[in-house]
């Protein structure tokens, strides 16, 4: 499948016997509408591919799946709210694919994500990263969805396939294995800024 820039500013998509499709038709929606979607929606699913993955490179190329999916299934989002819950639900359920998959050549999880700053806030930002990525991968994607995209609970439901009713535990007990680990790892409290 590839993308081009045809007349008028509007996007070709190319299927693999080259035929082309107007992306209006295929997504419901505009090169713009698309385009201000992605800029909104992008860099914070990125933030949660990357940890609840580990692993920048695979995060790219499952947002790329991600959006590719959205504008298969040709879906045309009602609000923000529902364009996010959608696209973080398409996300969740690939990132479920790829550790179901078979194991292929992959990147090992030591390596985090690059961060600027003064040493010291890059080296506890790094211990912290190092400690987050210990979790099971549903611990780091409720702990991701509900303070750093700070999602309801029922949104985080939908969005994990989880009864919005067990969330409150879950966040909880994910919360508390976090701080303890990090507490072994010797980052309480104190430590942080």
């Amino acid at each position: 499948m590839l993308w081009s820039l045809s007349g008028a500013g509007a996007v070709a998509v190319h299927d693999s016997l080259g035929a082309a499709t107007d992306s209006q038709e295929t997504t419901g929606m505009d090169e713009a509408a698309f385009r201000d979607l992605y800029s909104r929606t992008a860099r914070p699913l990125w933030g949660y591919l990357v940890r609840a993955t580990g692993n920048d490179a695979l995060a790219d190329d499952l947002l790329q799946e991600t959006f590719f999916r959205m504008v298969r299934a040709g879906f045309v989002p009602e609000s923000e709210d529902h364009a996010r819950n959608f696209l973080f639900k398409v996300a969740t359920n690939l990132v479920r694919d790829h550790f179901r998959s078979p194991k292929k050549d992959t990147l090992p999880l030591d390596h985090s994500p690059a961060v600027a700053g003064p040493a010291d806030h890059i080296r506890l930002r790094s211990d912290v990263w190092r400690v987050f990525k210990l979790l099971k991968p549903r611990e780091r994607q409720l702990l991701w969805l509900g303070h750093v995209e700070q999602f309801s609970h029922k949104e985080i439901g939908e969005i994990l396939g989880l009864k919005p009713s067990s969330i409150r535990l879950l966040l909880f007990r994910a919360r508390r294995k976090l701080a303890s680990m990090m507490e072994e790892a010797g980052l309480g409290p104190e430590v942080l800024p």
